[in-house]
């Protein structure tokens, strides 16, 4: 099964175009596949719906969430689909199971006041710590992805206008407006930092590391979990909360769904509206404080 999976994920990569990050997510939810089918001696051409069935339900066993489980078996109807195209199977045994059911709930995300205290923790006399603040702000002022964030280049950065080209999921482009201290801390940052993270290396990338390359998502990652610790913060922080912090605040004061969908980079409306409840709150608060009989 492996070799199918690595010439399905090919065709994902050169037909599809999918991103690295996607690509490298499919291929860890087909090796768990991969691992069940071993388990139950079954190979690709005999899986029968009840088969995907039994791996859903492993997942679950596993203490896996539905939202986990649901993204599985997209995974594993995408692999089935090509397999049935390319001939590897006569039938498509995942084609008729069912998404397991889950709510859209709101994803968690900082108050005002918490993003205040974070932002206030990188040390900006030293060269980490302008690096640090330049990228904190960056991310909650433009709700980019980690990934978008470590891929950008000096060059994406245009500090007249105030906004950042992005290179987003499937090498879509987007422009991003960028607030007015995110674009100081950049300055701060490009004059102070990173000319000193560079030494005599050369790189076209905004952050980087200690030895002048380029700063990788796992290191973020470790980051803002510090900064997020030593802000007291009670939840683990991560760049996901960051985005979502962005999303909700925007339209908490009155941004509306489009442009927020635009702004985090979503191909649909529809994975924009589990912030539609935020919108609705917002509109009830309109309503008791301006109609006369509320």
């Amino acid at each position: 099964m492996e070799q199918l999976i690595r010439s399905f994920l090919h065709y994902l990569r050169v037909e599809k175009g999918l991103a690295e990050n996607t690509l490298l997510a499919y291929g860890r939810d087909l090796g768990k596949f991969s691992d069940f089918l071993e388990k139950t001696k079954r190979k690709v051409p005999d899986v029968r719906r009840d088969d995907v069935v039994d791996f859903l339900g492993s997942l679950y066993r596993q203490k896996l969430d539905s939202r986990s489980v649901a993204r599985h078996l997209v995974a594993v109807r995408h692999f089935f689909r090509y397999a049935h195209l390319e001939g590897f199977v006569k039938e498509d045994p995942a084609q008729n199971v069912e998404s397991p059911k889950f709510r859209n709930s709101l994803p968690s995300h900082l108050s005002l006041e918490e993003v205040d205290h974070l932002l206030a923790q990188p040390d900006t006399k030293t060269v980490r710590g302008m690096r640090d603040k330049a990228m904190i702000e960056l991310l909650y002022s433009t709700g980019l992805r980690v990934s978008e964030l470590c891929n950008l280049r000096v060059a994406d950065l245009n500090h007249e206008v105030g906004c950042l080209r992005c290179i987003g999921k499937g090498d879509k482009e987007r422009i991003v407006p960028v607030g007015r201290a995110a674009l100081a801390a950049v300055q701060n940052y490009l004059q102070g930092a990173r000319g000193q993270l560079l030494g005599m290396h050369s790189s076209p990338y905004l952050f980087l590391g200690r030895r002048g390359t380029q700063l990788s998502r796992i290191r973020f990652w470790r980051i803002l979990s510090d900064y997020g610790r030593q802000a007291g913060l009670r939840a683990k922080l991560t760049p996901h909360k960051l985005r979502h912090s962005f999303a909700t605040h925007l339209l908490e004061r009155g941004a509306d769904l489009r442009s927020v969908q635009l702004m985090l980079g979503h191909s649909s409306i529809t994975t924009t509206q589990i912030y539609t409840h935020v919108v609705q709150e917002r509109l009830r608060q309109v309503y008791k404080e301006h109609h006369p009989r509320s």
